[in-house]
């Protein structure tokens, strides 16, 4: 892999699956070549996370191109420098995420998108499970932040739920005034 210009490949490889889901391959295992799927393991990400982000994109139009690259290049640095890309052995379990219900300090959703972005960062999250889902967007869309910056987020905080509160309470404020 030429790791210069990943982001090229990255783009060739939606750009194809784009094409190829538009034209009725709406399964992952149609959707990707053997390369395209060593490729994406390279810089963890798996067929089934791209896959989501091309089906919602053909779909309903989001997220765009740019917010899957930024996305995907958070995943690709914690990846590389945090797991020296070695994969987790773990998927976290539908069970263990919070309700879609759940609160934060009454802002609901919170907890749930907390987790699923650290398992997303970790490269753990089960096949049923999406980060950047149709849940997951409206959300980040009403505290101000990007699905790529929040994400950013979690990992530079190590688990601390109440810096990102407190982040995401001060994107409230800020979205507000």
């Amino acid at each position: 892999m030429n790791e210069y210009d990943w982001a090229g490949q990255f783009r060739e490889v939606w750009v194809r699956s784009v094409a190829a889901y538009n034209a009725g391959k709406t399964k992952p295992q149609s959707l990707f070549s053997s390369q395209d799927v060593a490729f994406l393991a390279s810089i963890g990400c798996t067929p089934q996370e791209l896959f989501d982000f091309v089906e919602d994109f053909c779909r309903g139009g989001e997220p765009d191109y740019d917010s899957v690259l930024l996305v995907t290049s958070a995943r690709r640095d914690y990846f590389y420098t945090i797991q020296h890309r070695q994969l987790s052995a773990k998927v976290i379990s539908m069970d263990q995420l919070p309700p879609k219900s759940a609160a934060l300090d009454g802002i609901e959703w919170l907890p749930r998108i907390i987790v699923k972005a650290q398992a997303k960062l970790r490269g753990e999250m089960p096949p049923e499970l999406m980060y950047g889902c149709g849940g997951d967007r409206p959300f980040l869309t009403s505290v101000n932040t990007h699905l790529a910056d929040f994400l950013r987020l979690v990992w530079a905080v190590d688990g601390d739920s109440q810096k990102v509160l407190d982040f995401v309470q001060e994107q409230i404020k800020r979205a507000n005034a």
